[in-house]
């Protein structure tokens, strides 16, 4: 198996040296991709493995693919089409389900009528912490515009105990002239501006109130309803384990048996309400509590970016994320959910597909 596996690394080695094809007819080009790790922690070629049926993404001008490598870790293509591929490799590591095998080849260029061979070298990625873990926002199968069954689903990935207390969520959308972006650092002063909404759960930062257990979910509703009975195709939020509730809003539906999230943006009298193609969600430690300055970006512990189009530009600042999600169309019943519960690499594109149906509180 070693053999093999040096054997291909020189292949790479080889082909990367020779020139490329003449141009033919587009989608004629050949890939073969080898992805490895190493399981030894020395630092040496001879100690790489094949990644073993191990999911591969493929992303580039024409979408999203994904794939898999066979037993020795190789992934076969042909007659695909000239483009500039950004490639993942995500494998399970086989003594621990909450560490992912990842790694990466960006910017590679395929041509039509070219051969091209490349290694990935993975490495183990553990998730250790609080993430967003599902964005429900476009609505149910409906033609009636009703989308009130928003929720949004964290997840704790550690084995230890976290609190909520003083934790917050923010809608980023906002912008104060046409030349800046929602999510970007306006200032250069190391926080994310363009807040629109701010959430927090009860207490404040390092109480210990509000356990948040390890291995586990918890969904937040805009409403704790059963949405089913007013649209068949939704969903029941009734019994979720947060709810967002503006104090400031007389009429803000309140189911008293969940408990709530509450507004600290004084001047908005609105329910907690998200875009339903294309948005920015922040989730925050809750130590800086100054939204209108912008948020902190080292209080910050996830944040998610989804846009509608494949061709959109991402705003968000990417030392949270280098990626973003392509939502699916509103009012389709579909949700975007992490591939792995938990695993955050810091590039959204990757790191999040759409689901047919949401699933608060469970994956």
């Amino acid at each position: 198996m070693k053999k093999t596996l040096q054997t291909l690394l020189l292949l790479t080695l080889l082909f990367s040296c020779q020139e490329k094809a003449p141009l033919q007819v587009d989608g004629e080009a050949e890939l073969k991709i080898v992805a490895v790790w190493n399981n030894s922690g020395v630092d040496s070629i001879k100690n790489y493995v094949p990644l073993a049926n191990s999911e591969m993404i493929l992303v580039s001008e024409y979408g999203i693919r994904t794939e898999y490598t066979d037993e020795n870790g190789i992934l076969n293509l042909k007659n695909i089409p000239s483009s500039v591929y950004q490639i993942s490799a995500r494998g399970k590591h086989p003594l621990d389900e909450t560490i992912l095998i990842v790694g990466n080849s960006n910017d590679l260029e395929v041509i039509s009528g070219s051969q091209i061979v490349d290694t990935i070298f993975a490495k183990p990625i553990s998730s250790t912490g609080i993430s967003i873990n599902e964005i429900y926002a476009g609505g149910p199968v409906n033609s009636i515009f009703f989308f009130y069954d928003q929720f949004i689903e964290l997840y704790n990935s550690s084995n230890e105990v976290k609190y909520l207390d003083g934790m917050q969520i923010f809608r980023v959308a906002g912008t104060d002239n046409s030349t800046k972006d929602p999510g970007d650092d306006w200032d250069a002063d190391d926080d994310i501006d363009g807040v629109t909404y701010a959430f927090k759960f009860p207490g404040r930062s390092g109480e210990k109130n509000y356990p948040f257990e390890p291995q586990t979910f918890i969904a937040i509703a805009q409403d704790a309803i059963d949405h089913s009975a007013t649209v068949g195709t939704s969903i029941d939020l009734s019994n979720v384990d947060w709810e967002f509730v503006n104090q400031f809003n007389a009429v803000d539906f309140d189911n008293p048996k969940v408990p709530n999230l509450i507004n600290f943006r004084l001047d908005r009298t609105t329910d907690f309400m998200i875009n339903l193609t294309s948005d920015i969600i922040i989730l925050a430690n809750g130590v800086d509590t100054v939204w209108e300055d912008g948020i902190d970006i080292e209080t910050i512990l996830d944040g998610v970016e989804y846009q509608s189009s494949s061709s959109s530009r991402s705003t968000l600042d990417d030392r949270i994320d280098r990626g973003w999600i392509q939502s699916p169309p509103k009012y389709n019943g579909e949700s975007m959910q992490r591939r792995e519960k938990g695993i955050d690499t810091n590039d959204g594109t990757l790191d999040w597909k759409v689901i047919h149906k949401p699933t608060p509180g469970w994956q």
